[in-house]
């Protein structure tokens, strides 16, 4: 196993927390205290919605515990998850009935 180059390493922790500080930066110091416009708060009541779907799609697409193959039993409750969220717009609804059906599945086929 080779060892990564120790300069590289800092070089990249230090940009990411400059990249980090900069960016939050941008809206305390520079924005903190004049109102956003509208259609940029427009724009960030999506942000959450957009993050667990970012998060939860490439492990049903690309699962880890299959070796990146997608499978039947994720498919399936990735698709029952979304019906039931679509159906009922209760997302804990949808979370659960999602991983209720990966286990059962996973019960069942393996």
């Amino acid at each position: 196993m080779t060892h990564p180059d120790p300069v590289a390493v800092w070089t990249i922790i230090i940009g990411l927390a400059v990249g980090s500080y900069a960016l939050r930066f941008v809206f305390i110091g520079l924005v903190g205290d004049r109102p956003m416009p509208p259609w940029l708060l427009r724009h960030l009541r999506y942000t959450a919605v957009a993050i667990l779907p970012a998060l939860i799609a490439p492990l049903v697409v690309w699962p880890t515990a299959t070796g990146g193959q997608p499978d039947a039993p994720r498919m399936a409750a990735a698709a029952i998850a979304l019906v039931v969220g679509l159906i009922t717009k209760n997302v804990l609804a949808a979370i659960f009935s999602g991983a209720a059906t990966l286990y059962g599945l996973l019960y069942l086929l393996t």
